[in-house]
């Protein structure tokens, strides 16, 4: 589509002619994360009033549980535990968060409120004045103050990470009052606000400062390799059964343009058999075809004797006929972290001299390299069970060691497993794979038998007045079919474009901010470019609330001309949704897309296409990033709740009033016991 004549001219900031893809700016938000100290307060414990308890609260986040399948489940007694632990108090649904994506919904448990009052409102976020994406759970930022030498940047002022939930934490509290909490593994918790013991969860970065980034070599490439999301597929050669090739690191923030760190990485192949040999920093790793190695330690060097400790995992999946490695993010090394991973400091080290090497980042299931094809079905359940394995051993240690106040756990799989295996389960799903679906058609109840036995577990370490409480931030739906959200902006003149020629334009440098009057990004949030709040805005803000009234009646409107059903079921304006003092920073309009429909991943990252409404094919084929009214959790207590329908922001004031500690005024939700 042609610029349309309007009466200004301007160009939005990405016309310097850099388009900024979603790798990059995955990379921008946490460029810094490699170099960036940080400041002595993250790793400080809070004073404790230590006063002898007998008393404990015993809190279970299982990511994404779907509430249909749990209540099929125990129906046909293939969950006693859950069933004992509904019969001692009772099972809910609980309403999730507006939208009902993970971040947004367990900021709303951590801080009893709504994203009004935190400030979290997707995965993504935006800077207002440049239109710029970041990451919405945390900042990193290097130093403020530098000095160049030749091609050198010094520091000259320590850099900083910054958690972006706002509020109070209803776990400070309880620790003012000398009651000690572990939070183990919370979302929207990095850097994790201080108490006796917590390790971050999602929102945690890998090395390269994103929320996951694989690494693939092979000698036989598939021809969309650079479209590879959420990796990078290295193009190798194989001469005299060896290959020579490099292992890429963060960017040296130390040097002019942060160019990327690199260590040689060298694999020899036997000539017979299906083995080879792994050579890096240092160290080597033998694997035979289809065998995962253990953690391996490496460090990139800054400057000088300065360095960064990252660690990873290789696979190797083929030697021949082609071959195939793959190496794991770079993750941050616990024994010695480059990131405030854990308060105090000294837990990461304690795990990890009681676990050895564990995954840090806070999305360790590598969804993406399943997406991209480069996994089968099989390999990716043994890599995301590496991970179950590292946290139900961790959920142990914790459990036994668990004799007064508060410890909280989070287990990410099961929602995991609800995004890539849903497909098998559900005929009716244009992913549908008649061959394979009877393999992994029990793929997500399997996992479900396994969660019963940690609640067999927890139930064990309860007793008198314990409190057990098991949730999960939201259910999961089919996602069947693609809704291209700033497509429909643009067709509908809400949205402006120049022609870039790009084959996969996006708003940062194709929209005529002189004449876009809204534009989409995240995986539920439109925005309306307001005068004096974007940087180029032209809506004036007398006008705001009546366009942003119109669009959402024509947004409801939408059908979808395969079926005629209704694409979105639900359009919530911000000012009618939340309440607190970020309410300005939300999104005008989050949009509630219907059953079976969700945003579509260009939409996420602001691109846009030719096409409005799309089946998804991928194996990411269950979602929750919808309506919240389709996609409820599950809440199990050992003992009855008053309210019938509880939301996930009435749980922080619930366990503050079984300690006897009275919610803070920013709290909006309500005890429900």
């Amino acid at each position: 589509m042609k610029r349309e004549r309007c009466d200004s001219r301007g160009r939005g900031p990405g016309d310097d002619g850099g388009r900024l893809t979603r790798r990059e700016f995955l990379k921008r938000a946490g460029a810094a994360a490699a170099l960036s100290l940080p400041a002595a307060g993250f790793f400080a414990g809070c004073a404790r009033r230590r006063a002898p308890l007998s008393k404990k609260t015993l809190v279970i986040g299982m990511d994404g549980m779907e509430p249909k399948i749990v209540a099929r489940m125990m129906r046909e007694g293939r969950l006693p535990n859950f069933q004992r632990l509904a019969g001692m108090g009772g099972f809910e649904p609980v309403t999730s968060s507006v939208p009902p994506n993970s971040p947004v919904a367990w900021a709303d448990f951590a801080s009893g409120t709504n994203a009004g009052g935190h400030g979290i409102f997707d995965f993504i976020a935006r800077d207002p004045r440049t239109y710029l994406p970041h990451l919405s759970i945390a900042r990193v930022q290097g130093a403020d103050r530098t000095l160049n030498i030749g091609d050198l940047v010094l520091p000259l002022s320590s850099g900083r990470v910054e958690l972006l939930r706002r509020g109070p934490a209803f776990w400070q509290a309880l620790e003012e009052r000398g009651i000690p909490c572990t939070m183990f593994r919370l979302p929207s918790n990095f850097p994790p606000t201080p108490c006796g013991r917590a390790i971050s969860g999602l929102g945690t970065p890998d090395l390269l400062g994103t929320y996951g980034t694989f690494s693939f070599y092979t000698d036989n490439p598939p021809r969309d390799a650079k479209d590879v999301s959420g990796g990078y597929v290295y193009a190798v050669q194989v001469r005299d059964n060896i290959i020579r090739t490099k292992l890429h690191g963060p960017p040296n923030d130390l040097r002019k343009g942060a160019p990327r760190t690199a260590l040689d990485l060298t694999i020899y192949l036997d000539p017979v058999a299906p083995v080879a040999k792994i050579a890096v920093a240092g160290k080597e790793v033998l694997l035979r075809q289809g065998e995962w190695s253990e953690w391996v330690q490496i460090k990139f060097p800054m400057l000088w004797a300065h360095g960064v400790n990252g660690i990873c995992r290789f696979y190797l999946k083929s030697v021949r006929p082609d071959f195939a490695l793959y190496v794991t993010p770079l993750n941050i090394d616990p024994s010695a972290p480059a990131l405030p991973i854990t308060t105090p400091v000294g837990y990461a080290q304690e795990l990890y001299r009681r676990f050895g090497f564990f995954y840090t980042q806070g999305m360790p299931e590598d969804t993406k390299v399943l997406s991209a094809g480069l996994f089968d079905e099989d390999e990716y359940l043994q890599q995301s069970g590496l991970v179950l394995r590292e946290r139900l051993e961790m959920f142990d240690y914790e459990m036994e060691r668990f004799d007064e106040g508060l410890l909280f756990l989070y287990l990410s799989n099961t929602d995991r497993r609800g995004h890539m295996f849903w497909w098998a389960r559900d005929p009716a799903h244009p992913a549908y794979d008649p061959k394979l679906a009877p393999r992994y058609a029990s793929a997500i109840e399997d996992l479900y038998l396994t969660m019963d036995g940690v609640v067999e577990k927890a139930l064990r370490r309860v007793r008198g007045d314990d409190l057990l409480i098991v949730l999960s931030d939201h259910g999961f739906a089919p996602y069947y079919r693609s809704f291209q959200l700033n497509s429909w902006l643009r067709a509908n003149k809400y949205l402006v474009t120049w022609d870039t020629g790009e084959e996969q334009p996006d708003v940062f440098s194709a929209a005529d901010w002189s004449c876009t009057k809204a534009y989409a990004l995240g995986l539920n949030c439109l925005y309306l470019n307001v005068e004096g709040r974007e940087g180029q805005g032209v809506v004036p803000p007398a006008e705001r609330d009546g366009l942003a009234r119109e669009i959402a009646q024509r947004l409801l409107s939408v059908r979808d001309p395969q079926n005629g059903k209704q694409v979105i079921s639900n359009v919530y304006l911000a000012e009618d949704t939340y309440t607190g003092p970020l309410v300005k920073d939300a999104p005008d309009l989050v949009i509630g897309y219907n059953y079976g429909y969700r945003g579509s991943w260009q939409a996420a990252v602001g691109q846009y296409t030719d096409t409005l409404i799309e089946d998804n094919t991928g194996k990411w084929s269950g979602d929750h990033c919808i309506d919240r009214v389709h996609v409820p959790g599950i809440l199990f207590c050992n003992r009855p709740m008053r309210n019938p329908r509880p939301a996930l922001s009435d749980l922080a004031p619930t366990i503050l009033a079984d300690f006897g500690v009275t919610a803070p005024r920013e709290m909006t939700g309500e005890n429900v016991l």
